[in-house]
């Protein structure tokens, strides 16, 4: 239990929020045109380069300090605290699931914002660019060294390398991170899934034996490939799951095609469960590719161990108790970002979603309003973990 002064503390927080809330709109427009301006520069994975510039100088204009781009291509400064002692990391990946080919023009209307990778994670990058003049407005001086960071290579083939490294040489030691996420309003993680990413690539030989059906195809190799992944039992409790991600293969009616790829992903919060699928799904590939003039290979693009922090933890209290009084019902869900690698450095850390909105492959449509409500969360937060309320274990 925390002691009552603490407690106090933490109502003391808690009765702050709406008036955070509504100074919070008063920066509407700055907000938005931070969000914009990112959303509009391109970022795949390992092409984050000119949106880490725009963060560095948006970090320089807020007068943060040890302003820097690591060999990862990470962006960080530092918000020095009032003593010092301790360091708060906040960080959000600039990458996106859209390359430059994308239509990353941002349409802005009264009520909701829409544009390429707004979600996944563009707002998040634009609330961690704000947060310098949001603790401004709110006249918020912590007492900790606030360390920002725009983390570089985090989806898909990215496999977190850029928050990796900056935890692997950062010389400060992280006493608490939060990770911020466009979407959802309301999403409190804390604890990482088991996962593994695969690309699984049959080909067959140009001069296959040709079947009464005609000439032997990937897309069949795949398929059988896909059946078997199917049938793999998989346990109701820890919940486990194979997301088969996309198919990529052919391109006509009547020419058979030689080459097929299959994205998958796996996830389970019970320890080696995911080794043991990884396994089956290797044997499954050897099958299949022993079959003439079939060859499948398997490439394992990224993987993370399950752990966390107990629900019991004070960290996760405190930030529940803070999303509950903004009227927002809790949405616990484990992660498979960047909360894996705070997880993997033994960093009490949670990941919170800033606003609602429906997301697609063709762009997201996000809700304005509630994003003041998810920026207030955050800087609650932070204050409760700069007010030692989020200690213990």
């Amino acid at each position: 239990m925390a002691p009552d002064n603490a407690q106090l503390t933490l109502d003391h927080i808690v009765e702050s929020l709406p008036h955070m809330r509504t100074s919070l709109s008063g920066l509407r427009e700055i907000i938005l045109a931070n969000t914009v301006m990112v959303s509009e520069i391109p970022a795949p994975t390992f092409r984050e380069q000119e949106r880490m510039r725009f963060l560095s100088d948006r970090f320089r204009e807020s007068n943060l300090h040890n302003i820097a781009t690591d060999e990862a291509g990470n962006c960080m400064a530092v918000l020095p605290g009032n003593r010092g002692e301790r360091n708060l990391l906040i960080c959000a990946h600039a990458d996106t699931a859209f390359d430059e080919s994308a239509d990353h023009t941002v349409s802005l209307q009264t009520d909701t914002i829409s544009g390429a990778g707004l979600a996944d994670n563009s707002l998040g990058l634009a609330v961690v660019a704000s947060i310098p003049t949001v603790l401004e407005r709110l006249g918020l001086a912590l007492e900790s060294n606030l360390v920002f960071l725009g983390a570089g290579k985090s989806l898909g083939r990215g496999n977190l390398q850029g928050l990796r490294f900056f935890l692997d040489n950062a010389q400060l030691p992280f006493g608490f991170g939060l990770c911020v996420e466009g979407v959802y309003l309301g999403r409190l993680s804390f604890s990482g899934l088991g996962m593994l990413r695969g690309e699984l690539t049959c080909t067959v030989a140009r001069r296959a034996h040709r079947t009464r059906s005609g000439e032997t195809s990937a897309i069949a190799a795949i398929n059988q490939v896909i059946t078997r992944i199917l049938a793999i039992p998989l346990p109701g409790e820890p919940k486990t799951s194979i997301i088969l991600g996309s198919i990529l293969c052919g391109g006509s009616f009547n020419l058979p095609t030689r080459s097929a790829r299959l994205r998958f992903e796996i996830r389970s919060k019970q320890t080696g469960m995911v080794s043991r699928i990884r396994e089956e799904i290797k044997e499954i590939v050897e099958a299949v590719g022993s079959e003439p003039n079939v060859e499948v290979e398997l490439e394992i693009v990224a993987q993370l161990r399950p752990g966390g922090i107990a629900f019991r933890h004070p960290l996760v209290r405190s930030t529940r108790r803070i999303i509950k009084a903004l009227g927002i019902a809790p949405r616990i869900a484990p992660s498979v970002g960047d909360l894996s690698a705070m997880i993997a450095k033994k960093i009490p850390s949670v990941t919170l979603g800033i606003t609602t909105g429906d997301q697609s492959q063709q762009g997201d449509t996000l809700a304005i309003d509630p994003i003041f409500s998810g920026i207030a969360q955050v800087v609650a937060v932070l204050k409760a973990m700069d007010g030692g309320l989020c200690n213990g274990d």
